[in-house]
């Protein structure tokens, strides 16, 4: 799974949850700060630190500054499961997905009661 993770909600920790009941263990890949480019960006020491406090993964790291494609090729997943909103961001991630054999699981959305009105943030 991988995402910038800057402010983690309810609904961020089902699909965590979902992904990490496709396979054995679950790998978290954290946009590097080079591709972070949302208002409320956070640094990624900072993600890292926090998504890793929270227990969802086995693992938790931050992407390559290059394309994802090279973060697929070091962490060699035999899933990668997106978001429900999540494509795969380029040519050469494709690429990486077919010669490396990996599945790609889009994730439903899985909202709750609190994301009707607004999102509760884990932090």
């Amino acid at each position: 799974m991988a995402g910038c993770f800057n402010r983690v909600h309810k609904a961020h920790l089902r699909t965590l949850r979902l992904a990490q009941a496709l396979g054995g263990r679950l790998v978290v890949v954290l946009a590097h700060d080079s591709h972070n480019h949302k208002p409320n960006a956070v640094p990624a020491r900072d993600r890292l630190r926090r998504l890793r406090a929270l227990g969802v993964a086995d693992r938790v790291v931050v992407g390559e500054a290059g394309s994802f494609a090279e973060s697929l090729r070091r962490e060699r997943p035999d899933i990668l499961a997106l978001g429900y909103d999540q494509r795969l961001p380029d040519a050469a991630t494709e690429a990486a997905v077919r010669e490396l054999g990996v599945r790609v699981t889009v994730l439903p959305w899985s909202p709750g009661k609190e994301e009707h009105h607004a999102c509760q943030y884990v932090f």
